[in-house]
């Protein structure tokens, strides 16, 4: 990477994190509007699960496919003019969600999601090894946290405004009232709610172009790799650390999981009749804040980062097991967590799917810090192949999505089970592994 200024690895600077801390706000803000947008265009397009999460799948597949291309442009522009190409991208695809809802073409849904998730790869590529490096490497997962805090709490945020913005008083909604409708009743009811995506996206194009035009003007130093540690002396390819490709994998499994956490919920809630289902995602972001929270205060002072990457995949495996099991009867579990806040008592299923935003918050923070120990000049190579393990939010939800059509939608979630088993394997082995 071309570097002009240079922050080593204990600088310390406010606009950096700042700057970054913004982005990762964004990154949750876009991201998590999946949640609510999953049921809702399954509603609009009237599609089956499987082809409702082709919308994930549209956009997570993208940091597969332009991850390695968006590293190749980081080289050429520097974080900064990259980090504002990625939000022109995004504000672009903000903008085909006008047609697509004029016309409720669910293909043109699924490009405009492809062009979102292509601009947040290049961010993502270009702010993770950004903010590890910005200080000590023993305390990158608290400051990851600090980041996924922001994150997370723009996913809170995001279901909710989408709800009020969109759906509005369409909040009674479901696919359980839909089915009760005459064809013309329904096709009418549609068409409005459709014809609602149109101003919030455009205020999010205009709002997002206003960003990267501000971005330029920020003064960002660029991080050396070159001088790290002895793998600066190390010829050959990036694939020679086995625990940085492991780490790709148990990234793949970690943004699988998570994306089925936080984007089925909605279609659970949903098909159970639950009444603004599009908000539920909400409920597995908060007990994401509280994960983050909770790293940031016990990280490293309290367990460290691979036993807190060891404790989250115990914690999903024990989850997971209680979906499997759990009763869409039951409101006794919701009624303890959040009843008596007065929020809506959801079956027990629900509130247990939203328990695994805790199980999942400090994967990413630890994973990050340990895959990239001790690559040196090879960091930038190494981050691009981390990013293209988010291509499991692609893959993995799709497959709950056949199995859900199969087998059932609370049965599916049996496909968590190995991706927190060799999450666990990568926190107590994978990590440790030195060569093939």
């Amino acid at each position: 990477m071309n570097t002009q200024s240079v922050a080593q690895p204990g600088a310390r600077s406010l606009m950096p994190v700042l700057t970054i801390g913004l982005l990762f706000f964004i990154f949750g803000f876009v991201t998590w509007l999946n949640g609510a947008l999953i049921p809702f265009l399954q509603m609009v397009c009237e599609l089956s699960e499987m082809e409702a999460l082709f919308i994930a799948f549209c956009f997570y597949v993208a940091y597969v496919v332009m991850a390695l291309p968006m590293a190749k442009i980081l080289e050429h522009t520097g974080y900064k003019k990259g980090m504002s190409l990625g939000l022109a991208m995004i504000a672009g695809g903000c903008l085909l969600f006008v047609p697509a809802a004029l016309s409720k073409t669910f293909i043109i849904f699924l490009l405009a999601q492809f062009v979102v998730g292509s601009g947040l790869t290049i961010l993502q590529t270009a702010s993770n090894p950004f903010i590890v490096h910005l200080g000590s490497p023993d305390s990158a997962a608290a400051r990851i946290a600090f980041m996924g805090l922001l994150n997370k709490f723009a996913g809170v945020l995001a279901p909710l405004i989408f709800t009020a913005l969109v759906l509005g008083d369409f909040g009674h909604v479901n696919q359980v009232s839909l089915a009760q409708m005459s064809e013309t009743e329904r096709n009418i009811q549609l068409n409005e709610m459709s014809f609602k995506l149109i101003q919030p996206y455009i205020g999010m194009a205009i709002a997002l172009g206003l960003l990267a035009l501000g971005l330029m003007k920020v003064n960002l130093p660029d991080i050396r790799f070159e001088d790290e540690n002895t793998a600066t002396e190390v010829s050959g390819s990036v694939m020679q650390f086995p625990h940085l490709v492991l780490g790709a994998v148990a990234l793949f499994c970690y943004v699988g999981v998570e994306v089925i956490a936080g984007d089925t919920i909605g279609l659970y809630g949903s098909s159970l009749g639950v009444a603004n289902a599009t908000s539920l995602t909400s409920f597995t972001m908060t007990a994401m804040v509280v994960g983050y929270l909770l790293g940031l205060v016990c990280i490293p002072r309290v367990i460290s980062q691979a036993a807190a990457l060891k404790a989250s995949a115990g914690l999903g495996l024990v989850l997971t097991v209680a979906i499997l099991l759990g009763s869409d009867d039951s409101t006794l579990l919701s009624s303890l967590l959040w009843g008596w806040l007065g929020l809506p008592e959801v079956p027990d299923t629900i509130a247990m799917i939203a328990l695994l935003g805790l199980a999942n918050a400090m994967v990413w923070p630890t994973i990050w810090p340990l895959a990239l120990a001790g690559l040196g000049k090879f960091t930038p190579q190494g981050s691009a192949i981390l990013i293209m393990g988010i291509a499991g939010g692609a893959i993995l939800p799709l497959a709950y999505g056949g199995l859900a059509d199969v087998l059932s939608s609370q049965l599916a979630y049996a496909i968590m089970i190995p991706c927190y088993l060799f999450i666990g394997y990568y926190a107590t082995f994978g990590h440790k592994k030195a060569s093939w």
